[in-house]
């Protein structure tokens, strides 16, 4: 794994073979006491000024597609990426997703999945305005055809482990993404011109739903909450509401401020901040997005093997330094491609995860002993 191409062969390039571990079969109290012997350095963290931590993440690639219909074996296949997890250096423990999809908040409008064999769920919109959508009677996401799975499968992994085991919730999406699961993206985007008040009024709309859904699952994780979320390096110290806004990418950072930010802000004052996350190369608008209130933590890909088009280091180590927010550099590659990339990125003042893929206990061993080499 050298991190210099993409590889459109794997079902997941940033997933890791496990196997699967049952409940019965699994050492809570060895993993209780792994993630606490960790706590220190990621609260240290958080509260710093700048600094940096290396993530090994533990991505298993069934859960995050037809996998996540059998929530018992999604489970079974997370447990065993935890017990598996312990075997590399880290500075931050990996914990349980209960990822149902991306389409619990559509599920409000009425809205079910289309499922095929071997794939991950997906939605198609049916409205073809956003008039169409305001005009639709919801129901509360927790009630919906989507939702309601994605709470039975919390309920499921509390009951199953005790609620012993850090826990994100659901995978978030941003209201604009979410819009695209519930209005045709074409005619949403037209109307940004054509209407723009129904546009920010049904983005609103989904935020106020997200949000009561948020509050929901939070209930029901309690103390095991890990922050932001799926997607980023998370634990129980930090802070922020994490959600993917791959969506930004189709329009300008002058269109993304005036529309998505404030149902965005509207988040990140209920949930102790919010997280940033697109797919692809954004770091045209690193400086835009920076300027959201609340704002803790930025998400991207920063190598040709995570990315197709990945971000490239600098335009984030200029907007990011002395600023407080955290950026979760996602790096694909091996020792040597993660120390290029981290060599590029880093500045002092920054606050930075590497958030590390490496194969063998051996080669992460190399990476994390090289990045805080570099950055300490």
């Amino acid at each position: 794994m050298t991190g210099k191409t993409f590889d459109q062969t794997s079902v997941d390039v940033q997933a890791t073979p496990a196997e699967p571990v049952t409940p019965q079969a699994f050492d809570f109290e060895a993993y209780a006491d792994y993630e606490a012997s960790l706590q220190d350095r990621c609260r240290d963290f958080w509260q710093a000024e700048s600094g940096v931590l290396v993530h090994r993440r533990m991505r298993i690639a069934e859960v995050f597609s037809y996998g996540c219909r059998d929530m018992k074996a999604s489970l079974e296949w997370q447990l065993g990426g935890l017990k598996k997890s312990m075997d590399f250096k880290t500075d931050v423990p990996n914990f349980l997703t209960p990822w149902y999809g991306i389409g619990p908040v559509a599920g409000a409008f009425g809205i079910d999945y289309i499922w095929k064999e071997k794939q991950a769920p997906a939605v198609r919109p049916p409205f073809q305005s956003v008039k169409e959508a305001l005009d639709c009677a919801t129901v509360p996401v927790s009630q919906g055809s989507i939702g309601s799975r994605a709470i039975d499968m919390i309920d499921y992994f509390v009951k199953e482990t005790g609620g012993r085991i850090p826990m994100s919730l659901t995978d978030t999406q941003s209201p604009l993404n979410i819009a695209g699961n519930v209005v045709d993206m074409s005619s949403f985007l037209l109307e940004m011109f054509d209407d723009p008040d129904a546009v920010k009024a049904f983005l609103m709309q989904l935020a106020e739903l997200l949000a009561e859904f948020t509050r929901e699952q939070i209930d029901r994780i309690s103390e095991a909450i890990a922050w932001p979320g799926h997607g980023y390096a998370s634990c129980r110290s930090f802070e922020g509401l994490g959600m993917s806004d791959d969506n930004a990418l189709m329009i300008s950072g002058e269109q993304y401020i005036e529309f998505a930010a404030p149902a965005v802000e509207f988040l990140a004052e209920l949930f102790t901040g919010s997280t940033f996350h697109s797919c692809g190369n954004w770091s045209d608008k690193a400086e835009t997005v920076k300027t959201m209130r609340g704002l803790r933590m930025v998400d991207g890909a920063f190598s040709p093997a995570t990315d197709p088009t990945p971000n490239p280091p600098e335009p984030f180590a200029e907007a990011f330094a002395d600023t407080g927010i955290v950026v979760n550099a996602r790096i694909v590659g091996d020792p040597e491609t993660v120390a290029e990339i981290v060599n590029r990125l880093w500045r002092p003042g920054m606050k930075l995860i590497v958030v590390t893929f490496c194969q063998t206990p051996e080669e992460q061993t190399e990476a994390y002993d090289r990045v805080h080499e570099m950055c300490g």
